[in-house]
This record gives structure tokens, sequence and C-alpha cells, in this order.
């Protein structure tokens, strides 16, 4: 395991099976993995250069955002209305309540339909599989803005804002990242699933908007839907390590700022949330207003949330929650 915190509630259990897609790794193959990943970690010296692209995720972008500079050609007061609904669910719902707080950090228990719903909504964000996403999350805590970090502005704005995205990975180095991060999401059926049907979703989503509401509800509903929430998530990366003020002393550059907290539903309050990763509500003092954690507050009303993690800390505390998770090599 690579030195650092690992925000995870749950022992690394190197007997974790890797999801079927994924290639097998040899033994040579699978000892040299361990080595690097114990060594330095995934993301060690990750660099962006033309033998290692990921054309793939680069080519989607391009194809996103081409989509969305044509919007204006497609307007329709329907599908912006879709837009903005499905640009609430699936981010707020989907990548705040459902990838980052529920399935990244455990900050509560949602039943199987609920969680399953939640990751759903996850996926048709277009930011990943949940078992990548929560992985990679899980490393930038355990390496926020030291060597080994995902994305961090020290190594350049851009850097942090969206060119780390375009770095390809083979399959052996995601089963392991997968294997080290989140091993406790791997054993899950639920999320396997979703691993192996993660781009029939985003496809089929796209098709049915189609089929719904011609160019308009696929240029607005998709491109449009999909550019905003990218840029607001990619915000929480770059622009929250940057500019804003701290109400805790850690050990990285996470601030609260909140512009982006308004934009990103919530998750702008990052140095609050990186002091105290497991809490569910974001928002620790009476102007940082979280609206994921209303609808998290409204699962537990309704019986669908439990175990919510809702300390709030006192108005004195500046001190970040002490580390409780593990530390393996």
């Amino acid at each position: 395991m690579p030195s650092g915190i690992l925000e995870t509630d749950t022992t690394v259990d190197d007997s974790a099976t890797a999801p079927s897609q994924t290639a097998p790794l040899t033994n040579s193959a699978a000892s040299r993995q361990k080595a690097e990943f114990g060594k330095a970690g995934p993301f060690e010296n990750a660099k962006l250069s033309w033998n290692r692209i990921d054309w793939t995720v680069l080519g989607w972008m391009l194809l996103v955002h081409a989509g969305c500079l044509a919007a204006p050609f497609y307007f329709s007061w329907p599908a912006l209305a879709v837009a903005v609904g499905l640009h609430w669910l699936t981010c707020s719902i989907g990548v705040c309540l459902g990838y980052h707080r529920n399935l990244s950090h455990a900050s509560f228990r949602l039943p199987a339909p609920v969680r399953f719903f939640t990751t759903l909504c996850g996926v048709l964000s277009g930011e990943g599989s949940p078992l990548t996403w929560a992985a990679t999350h899980r490393v930038h805590h355990a390496r926020s803005d030291r060597s080994g970090d995902p994305h961090s502005p020290r190594n350049g704005v851009l850097w942090s804002h969206i060119l780390w995205l375009f770095v390809r990975r083979d399959a052996n180095e995601v089963t392991e990242l997968h294997r080290r991060y989140a091993p406790d999401l791997l054993k899950d059926p639920m999320m396997r699933f979703f691993e192996k049907t993660f781009g029939l979703w985003l496809v089929g989503s796209a098709a049915l908007l189609y089929l719904v509401g011609g160019m308009p509800m696929l240029v607005w509903g998709v491109c449009v839907r999909l550019t905003v929430a990218y840029h607001t998530t990619w915000l929480i990366n770059s622009a929250s390590h940057i500019w804003g003020y701290r109400n805790y002393e850690t050990t990285d550059d996470s601030r609260n700022l909140w512009w982006a907290g308004l934009l990103a539903y919530g998750e702008g309050w990052h140095n609050n949330h990186h002091a105290w990763p497991r809490v569910a509500c974001y928002g620790h003092r009476w102007w940082e207003f979280d609206i994921t954690w209303q609808a998290i507050k409204v699962l537990r009303f309704l019986g669908l949330a439990s175990d919510v993690d809702d300390r709030i800390p006192s108005r004195d505390t500046t001190t970040a929650e002490p580390p409780r998770y593990t530390d393996r090599h």
C-alpha cells in the first residue's frame, strides 16, 4: 500500500478479486504492478504524453464540448428544462450524494434500491464508473496536494482541472487501482454490474433523449448538461485548492470557495470536507449552504438513509479530524 492514509472505512484486502471485464494479471505482471503501487502510488509522476493519451476520453470530451457549442442552434424551453433537471439529478444526487458521500466515504447507508438509483444517476453524469471514481477520490484524500495526488493544482491549474483525465491507463493499472483503493466496493455485485455496463447507460440515455425530443433534447440534455457538470466538478479539484478561506488547518491546500459551493451543490466547502471527510454535511458555518445535505436529510426523514454521520464540529474547532484510516505498505 502506498504511504499515506487510505480514506476508507475498510481495511485493504489483498485477496479482493477484480471485475471480470478486466484482463487478469500474470504472476510477473502482478508482482511488478504491486511493487509500483507500493513504492509510489497509482498516480505518481503521471504525465500526459502522446503515447499515453486516452483517445477515448479525449474524443468524448471533444464531442460533448462541440455539441455544447451548437446548443444555440437547437434551443427549446423543454430541452433546457430537461438539461437543468438532469444536471441536478446526475450531479447532486448522482455524484455528490451517491458517488462521493455514499460510495467513497460511507457517510451514510442506503437500502439497495436507493443505492442502485443514486449510483445510476452518478453513471449518467458521465464522470466515470463508480469503482474508478471512488478509488481515484480515495487516492486524492490519501495523497492530497502531495506526490501521487491525481489532480493537485501544485502540478498546474490546467492539469488539475482537466488534463489529468487524458492519461491512459491499461487494464492492469485500473484493476490494481480498484483492488487497492476500493476493495469494499469491488466485492459489491452492484458496483461490478455498473463497471461492466457504464458505457451502455450513457449511450442508451443519449439515444432515449434523441427519440423523445430530437436534436434539441440530445444537445441540451446531453452535451450542455455534461459540459456544465464536468467543469463545475473539476472546479473542486482546481479552484477549491487555490482560492477561498480555511476553517481548519489541514495538511493540504483545500479551501472553502463560496461560488464553487453553490455551483457544485455544496462540494465547494472543500476545506471542511478535507478536515472531516466522513461528515455528510459539508457546510459547517451558517452561511455555508449545502443543497446535497438537504437531500440527505430528506432521505433520512423518509427512512431511506441510515447511520448518517451528521457531526458538525463546534465553531471553536480549528483542527482537522484525527486520521482514522489504515496506512498499510
